[in-house]
């Protein structure tokens, strides 16, 4: 049960140029409980959570620690606190080693020498109290991601905190992973300390959370106990109306095949081989998701499919026509529409306006060209359409693309790439960082190309999403398709057990 009140931040508002990232915001956390902060993108979770662990300072309100006022102005003086925070892309040196990273910042008993025998020792007492077990000796870059997050908390319990901030702590996890981590997310909870978890995910939000508190535009919509929560009740208080968890998909037939890939291998960035003689089909009308723990060869496919990146070996064919190693203008002109993990680098040019951004790759077509010049007329006709049909949202068309929220920018790049009615979607990432209200849309996008006959391939680390969208799931793990399964008719456990590396027949998937 939980105890004693541990923090209560009261009225905490925070202003920035041109908005108010807190309005007001009340928040407090119980000694032995998950106390979790949700809330879509800008609502104002990261904000407050910078506050209290001394990153920004509040403009108003006050923050108390067992009921004393405390004026927290830097991480050290949140650590010295016994405030611990988790960041989403973890803090740690890949060169050195478990111990040295935890030693990290620390003074040592032995002056200007280390004392890492000691740490080690301490590391191994943690590791086995909470079931973090890691090797102190192991250098970060040798880890696994699950492992490497284990580092992270051990490297706060070695602070001997109290309060511990989790920000999207599960976003780089297989589900077998996931459980893990709530059972020693629990024990810390039983040994009195109180979490502040961060997360989009509303069914972990439900497993793992005692109490929950939802902000909305940087104010307070719902304070409410997880017990009687669902995720329908969560969402509406996030967007402000009610949200269509899981998109219907009508029946299509799908008898075709419109993207097949075989024998396929790409380097990768390091120069090791990134893909492994992957073999993958995408039928019309389907949409394939493709599963698998970040860093496990889909950027790589993606881009290999796109023109973007050169196929060592292997084929990359759509509608029967090979088109291996083909510049990405061929792609587009045979079929291939490509929406980019990383939207802001590959998706579209962030100075653009929101017009040249629409035209980045049709400028050239004979729609928008009048006696070889730009048709002003044609094109603004073109992209307003675009922007109504797609519900962009944006002060003008002449706008510059990096003033648009993530979704609106994400919005923008699908209206571009599915106005020349695709043979192949390839769909990566499509709403990693979009606020749920997005993600609805994008995800009813997805199934109109798909009852439009379209063959979409769908890559996330959203399992949720992969699950809601797929008619088929293929799992990459290491390079190569580990398997490929109904959607149906297989479970998260099933697939989270294929992404860390066990065959569909191991499984029963």
């Amino acid at each position: 049960m939980p105890g004693s009140l541990m923090l209560e931040m009261s009225g905490v508002v925070k202003r920035f140029p041109g908005v108010v990232a807190n309005d007001g915001v009340d928040f407090d956390v119980r000694a032995g409980e998950v106390h979790t902060l949700l809330g879509e993108n800008g609502a104002g979770k990261s904000t407050l959570m910078k506050i209290l662990y001394g990153l920004y300072r509040a403009d108003a309100g006050t923050i108390r620690l067992a009921g004393e006022m405390v004026d927290i102005q830097s991480p050290t003086d949140a650590i010295g606190h016994g405030i611990g925070m988790i960041h989403q892309h973890f803090m740690l040196v890949d060169t050195l080693t478990v111990a040295e990273n935890v030693a990290l910042g620390l003074k040592s008993s032995r002056g200007p020498l280390t004392d890492l025998d000691e740490v080690s020792e301490r590391i191994v007492v943690l590791s086995e109290r909470y079931g973090l077990h890691v090797d102190p000796e192991a250098l970060i870059w040798q880890l696994a991601v699950g492992q490497r997050q284990r580092v992270e908390i051990i490297k706060a319990l070695y602070r001997d905190v109290e309060l511990l901030i989790l920000d999207e702590p599960t976003a780089v996890l297989t589900p077998q992973e996931v459980d893990q981590l709530f059972v020693t997310l629990r024990q810390l909870t039983d040994d009195g300390r109180g979490l502040i978890f961060i997360s989009h995910k509303l069914h972990e939000v439900l497993a793992l959370s005692d109490r929950i508190t939802v902000l909305r535009h940087g104010r307070v919509t719902g304070h409410l106990d997880a017990a009687g929560a669902t995720r329908e009740g969560l969402a509406e208080l996030m967007v402000g109306r009610q949200v269509q968890m899981v998109p219907d998909k009508p029946v299509v037939e799908q008898d075709r095949v419109v993207l097949e890939i075989k024998g396929l291998t790409v380097v990768g960035d390091r120069g090791d081989e990134a893909l492994r003689g992957l073999d993958l089909e995408v039928r019309a009308g389907e949409i394939v998701g493709i599963a698998g723990v970040s860093g496990n060869g889909q950027r790589e496919l993606a881009q290999a499919i796109a023109g973007l990146r050169p196929v060592v070996s292997g084929s990359v064919t759509i509608a029967g026509k090979d088109l291996t190693n083909q510049l990405p203008a061929e792609m587009r002109r045979h079929g291939l529409a490509y929406v980019p993990e990383e939207r802001m680098h590959t998706g579209a040019v962030s100075g653009f306006s929101v017009t040249e951004n629409l035209l980045l790759i049709d400028h050239g077509d004979e729609r928008f060209v009048r006696r070889g010049l730009l048709d002003t007329r044609a094109i603004m006709r073109h992209c307003r359409d675009l922007v109504s049909e797609y519900n962009v949202k944006t002060p003008s068309l002449e706008t510059p693309t990096q003033s648009l929220s993530g979704g609106n920018i994400q919005k923008l790049i699908l209206a571009r790439e599915l106005s020349g009615t695709p043979k192949v979607l390839i769909a990566a990432q499509p709403t990693r960082g979009v606020d749920i209200g997005a993600s609805e849309y994008i995800h009813e996008r997805l199934i109109r190309q798909r009852s439009e006959s379209t063959a979409v391939l769908m890559i996330s680390e959203d399992l949720d999403e992969v699950f809601a969208l797929s008619d088929r799931i293929a799992v990459i793990y290491e390079g190569s398709i580990i398997g490929v399964v109904d959607a149906t008719s297989t479970t998260r456990e099933a697939i989270g057990l294929m992404m860390a590396g066990v065959k569909p027949e191991a499984v029963g998937a």
